[in-house]
């Protein structure tokens, strides 16, 4: 099983940005789902995340400008990032919870960073 996230990039104050990440393998199915960023110096925080029924959580600091939202039949995530700020720049990672085939618990799985730039 392995999560692969793309849509990182660089752009100035106020623009848009979409991340995008797929889970493949011997997948049963995903409980929760969610982005995570991690700035220079600073900890991992949680950005997003969603139910696979579809019940959001957001951060503050996002609330009103970023948008996440799955797609539970191919196993995608998305986040959504609208008037971007300098302090968005970190590198975003996608979660997963989830129930691999044969394995009677669920474990928790990363996709590799992809990096936001938000120049001021």
């Amino acid at each position: 099983v392995q999560l692969q996230a793309s849509g990182g990039g660089s752009v100035q104050a106020g623009e848009s940005l979409r991340l995008f990440c797929a889970a493949s393998g011997r997948i049963f199915t995903i409980n929760d789902m969610a982005w995570y960023r991690q700035a220079p110096g600073k900890q991992r925080e949680l950005v997003a995340s969603i139910a696979r029924g579809g019940n959001t959580n957001y951060a503050d600091s996002v609330k009103g400008r970023f948008t996440i939202s799955r797609d539970n039949a191919n196993n995608t995530v998305h986040l959504e990032m609208n008037n971007l700020k300098a302090e968005d720049t970190a590198v975003y990672h996608c979660y997963a919870d989830l129930w691999r085939v044969g394995l009677g618990y669920s474990m928790d799985y990363w996709g590799k960073g992809t990096q936001v730039t938000v120049s001021s």
